[in-house]
């Protein structure tokens, strides 16, 4: 069978990949050859007809040779872009959510600046004027998230616990609203900001989107564990290694997860 042997090396002989995968690959298509040559013989062939018609059909050696390459380049192409794709991933999650949350902590710092400035401006005043106004309003302008702000002269108030109550049921001293930048596909939710003191209550309505932050965390990371549990799944796979416990230790740990499966396989061989 020496012929069978030479057309199978012939086929592989210039495919590129992991030895062992390709040796495996070699045996099983000479056990397909023997078979195919044992049921010919069995028919009435000789070995040499045998031999000639098993190889006819199952392909000729510049065919397989082209078929055989092209399949291990393109496993080769698919784990890469997996894995590429993964990081991509990955990568792109960190630096949005690093982005939304930078924009919500400059948003928050610039609520609380605006807000002491409008109790400077407020002082110890009893009442507050038109020209106060105005710089109240400047001030609220001069932002893109605060949509509205209440002052309420809170000086009569004898208990501060009951400032919020106060301040709920009782009409603002000054009240502006500004319409902000909202579209609906950023998902934006608008919650209170308060500042008071014996005096004064300061009360802002900020837009905040922070949602994204989850919505992206959470999609971002989900992706990319499946992508990555792809790419070590198809690593595995190749190396005949595969197994349930590998692909959740893939899930569940991810880059430790594969580290671990490395390192088993290396003592295997050591071994």
């Amino acid at each position: 069978m020496s012929k069978i042997e030479s057309y199978v090396d012939e086929v592989f002989h210039s495919v590129g990949g992991n030895k062992k995968e390709i040796e495996e690959l070699k045996a099983e298509m000479k056990n397909h050859l023997l078979e195919a040559v044992h049921e010919l013989k069995s028919e009435g062939k000789s070995e040499k007809e045998a031999i000639e018609i098993a190889i006819e059909r199952f392909g000729g050696e510049k065919e397989m040779r082209s078929i055989a390459a092209q399949l291990f380049k393109a496993q080769k192409i698919f784990a890469k872009w997996m894995l590429y794709l993964a990081i991509t991933v990955f990568i792109f999650t960190i630096t949005a959510f690093g982005f939304i949350w930078s924009i919500e902590e400059e948003n928050a710092n610039e609520n609380s600046i605006v807000a002491t400035q409008i109790s400077e401006i407020l002082n110890d005043k009893n009442k507050i004027t038109e020209e106060m106004e105005k710089e109240i309003s400047s001030l609220v302008k001069g932002t893109d998230q605060i949509s509205m702000v209440e002052l309420y002269n809170v000086s009569d108030v004898d208990n501060v616990n009951l400032v919020i109550d106060y301040v709920r049921d009782t009409k603002p001293d000054y009240r502006f609203e500004q319409k902000v930048w909202n579209p609906k596909w950023i998902q934006a939710d608008f919650f209170p900001y308060a500042n008071w003191d014996n005096k004064w209550y300061v009360g802002m309505e900020t837009r905040h989107i922070s949602d994204w932050m989850g919505i992206i965390l959470l999609s971002g990371i989900a992706i990319y564990l499946t992508l990555f549990t792809i790419w070590a799944t198809i690593n595995a796979y190749h190396r005949k290694r595969l197994n349930i416990g590998w692909i959740l230790a893939f899930t569940l740990l991810n880059v430790i997860g594969y580290l671990i499966y490395v390192l088993v396989g290396k003592r295997k061989i050591e071994a």
